[in-house]
């Protein structure tokens, strides 16, 4: 284990890795990084090895795939044009990009950055293929997401949406006259001192850095291919970054807008406008603000966002009233349930608060019967079915990520789930434990879909 930081937070940073090895253990996780900012201090530490088959210690300079935490990086620095009065949130996209075409002709005249910011879009959001390494990437692909069924009516309803962001990195590309992975590094990394966060993986490959792994519920871990995300993808989710640039990222966003050198980067305003509610969430998130994702969690109100690619999850999460960041890296395919358990059990070793246990319900066979079913989503489908009191969710994984011509993933084991309210469901065991559910319906009260994991399946 590598540490480095001040000694303020020694005592309760040392019990709270005590505990993360433990769980890393348990749950299978080859490597994992770590950063606590807390009252302007901050710790990092390294578990376990980069690689299975080429093992180097995980150190506190491990370069991790920070995945969807970069939504929150091309939102900043949309935030910050709009301050230079270069872009409007609230405008249709065509003010900047005169030819965008969607399937839906009123959805494509209309939709906004705002609405790509805060999800509410409507097109299918899991979209991904490569349309090369040039500059004109971004191009392409918006070009072919005149393909996109659209799912639901422009800001109508709340759905996580990846080909949104690349398309708002498009219009940053377009408005600024350069590459997008350009204006992020003059406006944000390079200001904020950010040297080792990179996109493109001739950058990352001569740093330390982490393979993925699927982790089978028998047998050995395995590295995860593809490892690179394609060009088009990286507003969406392309950074590759240590936990020292992440903690400098989060104390920027904790602070007044102004870069370590006092430089003005962002107005306070324009901050905590981010962080404000925009709408209502489901599943992923009880609120979503620009681009950050809003959860309460022991009283709480938590501000982050977290990433996930192949084989690789990351957890980034503030508590903005507690001037308090934490920040989880892991390579391994269960570092989704291991960050879920992690960031609650954080919240309860350096800000001292108690995690109540969801209610649970146990329904009777008539409450049960309207719930299983077939339930389709672009990466994934999904059978339900009733057992003690509860349901089972069996996900079938499709492949499609990072490109569309990528096979499936291993498939998980059926994951038990309970009712914590009415049409409201969650994972406290299992492959999918921490996942909460809700089930959406028609007028006529059948059940029509399911909201998990920020996406929405739709009942076949």
């Amino acid at each position: 284990m590598t540490l480095s930081a001040s000694s303020d937070l020694a005592s309760r940073f040392d019990t709270f890795c005590e505990s993360l090895e433990e769980a890393r253990i348990r749950y299978g996780v080859p490597g994992v990084g770590v950063g606590v900012l807390h009252a302007g201090q901050e710790r990092i530490a390294g578990f376990g090895v980069t690689n299975l088959s080429h093992p180097l210690s995980v150190d506190s300079d491990t370069l991790f795939q920070i995945g969807s935490t970069t939504k929150t990086y091309t939102a900043t620095v949309a935030m910050m044009l709009a301050e230079a009065g270069k872009l409007d949130l609230d405008v249709p996209i065509r003010t900047y990009l005169p030819t965008f075409r969607l399937a839906d002709e009123q959805a494509a005249a209309a939709v906004t950055l705002r609405h790509l910011f805060t999800h509410c879009a409507g097109w299918v959001g899991d979209f991904f293929i490569n349309t090369g390494r040039g500059e004109d990437a971004l191009q392409r692909y918006a070009d072919r997401m005149v393909e996109l069924p659209q799912e639901f009516p422009l800001g109508e309803a709340w759905a996580y949406n990846n080909a949104g962001f690349s398309l708002a990195g498009l219009v940053i590309q377009e408005v600024s006259g350069k590459a997008y992975e350009e204006v992020v590094r003059e406006l944000l990394l390079a200001p904020l001192g950010m040297e080792m966060s990179f996109f493109f993986p001739e950058d990352v490959i001569v740093h330390r850095t982490v393979s993925g792994h699927y982790t089978p519920e028998e047998g050995e871990a395995k590295i995860a291919q593809p490892w690179a995300l394609n060009r088009s993808a990286y507003p969406a989710g392309g950074i590759v970054a240590n936990a020292k640039d992440q903690l400098r990222y989060a104390r920027f966003h904790l602070g007044d807008g102004s870069a370590p050198d006092g430089k003005r980067l962002l107005s306070t305003a324009a901050m905590r406008a981010m962080q404000e509610t925009q709408r209502k969430g489901a599943s992923l998130a009880q609120e979503v603000g620009i681009s950050w994702l809003i959860h309460y969690m022991g009283g709480l109100r938590t501000v982050g966002h977290g990433g996930a690619t192949t084989g690789q999850f990351s957890a980034f999460e503030m508590v903005p009233n507690h001037d308090f960041a934490l920040i989880l890296t892991t390579n391994g395919s269960r570092g989704r349930i291991f960050n879920s358990a992690m960031v609650k059990h954080a919240l309860e070793v350096f800000l001292d608060v108690q995690m109540p246990a969801p209610p649970v319900m146990k329904l009777d066979a008539a409450a049960l019967a309207p719930y299983p079913g077939e339930y389709r989503a672009a990466l994934s489908n999904l059978t339900v079915t009733a057992k003690d009191g509860g349901l089972v969710l069996a996900s079938q994984p499709k492949g499609g990520f990072p490109e569309k011509e990528t096979p499936a993933p291993p498939t998980p084991p059926p994951a038990p789930f309970v009712f914590t309210g009415a049409h409201h469901i969650q994972a406290l065991e299992g492959s999918m434990q921490g996942s909460i559910g809700e089930f959406l319906t028609n007028p006529d009260g059948t059940i029509r879909g399911l909201h998990l994991g920020g996406r929405i399946y739709h009942r076949v």
